[in-house]
């Protein structure tokens, strides 16, 4: 019975696969051969929303690690829609064959550029995600946790690689300093690192900070207070000022140069 079920369940989401991919290819050709712009961009847009899930998935395994769900599936979902732009229908039958090397590179370029905390060689960034995928397929598979032995075995690399790859996990964001000693302890990370400081250096900060925050517009100094002294995300700001998540990380890059300028000066050209 169990069995079928299994079956019935397969077969459904092959003929929904296939439903998509026909409607995409609708969708597809219809925006290549639409007359009005306006007709274009709404073939495209249902096109894409079509197959945003198909992005989601492809942006999944890289969550968690030191970037924002969120953030990954926009870049992601940015990826979809260029790829949909440039799909020419009269080239290529299959819009995911185009599209999934596409949205995939994408995310990947984006978590190697801003997930690492601390940068490891790409070689072992790229073993790293390689990695813990096969982890995570094996404990599926047998119902445990894989030693790195068995996840070497997997994916047909050296175990010493392996090793140096899985170590590299904490490079994507530091161990919390509120990180208790031990399951029994009450002490945490923190308690061992000595104090720096008695606040004068952040004193410091602020001192130069406040001038240049002055001279920033007042949706500016929101974006700069709902971000670093609420703690909201990219996203959360986006739907309090109107604006998508990407816009919001176009000017928080913006302000904070422009801060950066106030403060220091622009950046000065390289000597020849």
């Amino acid at each position: 019975m169990r069995s079928k079920k299994l079956s019935d369940t397969s077969a459904h989401r092959a003929a929904s696969r296939r439903r998509r991919r026909a409607r995409t290819r609708a969708l597809l050709e219809k925006a290549h051969t639409a007359a009005r712009p306006a007709e274009r961009e709404e073939a495209l847009h249902d096109a894409v929303v079509l197959n945003m899930e198909v992005a989601r998935s492809l942006a999944a395994p890289y969550g968690g690690r030191g970037i924002s769900g969120e953030d990954l599936e926009q870049v992601a979902y940015a990826a979809l829609v260029r790829a949909a732009r440039d799909f020419d229908p009269d080239q290529a039958d299959e819009f995911l064959s185009y599209a999934v090397p596409t949205v995939r590179g994408e995310v990947k370029k984006y978590f190697r550029d801003c997930g690492w905390t601390v940068r490891p060689p790409r070689r072992i960034q790229e073993l790293q995600a390689t990695a813990s995928a096969a982890r995570a397929r094996l404990e599926q598979a047998t119902g445990r946790e894989p030693d790195l032995a068995q996840i070497a075995e997997e994916i047909g690399e050296d175990l010493a690689a392996v090793e140096e790859a899985m170590g590299a996990e904490g490079c994507f964001t530091p161990t919390s300093l509120d990180r208790p000693l031990a399951e029994d302890s009450s002490a945490v990370l923190g308690e061992l690192l000595p104090d720096p400081d008695n606040g004068f250096e952040a004193a410091d900060a602020r001192l130069m900070l406040a001038p240049a925050l002055q001279h920033l517009g007042t949706r500016d100094r929101t974006i700069v207070k709902l971000r670093f002294y609420d703690g909201l995300t990219q996203k959360e700001i986006g739907d309090r000022i109107g604006v998508t998540q990407m816009q919001v990380s176009r000017l928080i890059s913006r302000i904070l140069r422009q801060l950066r300028e106030d403060m220091v000066g622009p950046p000065t050209a390289p000597a020849a």
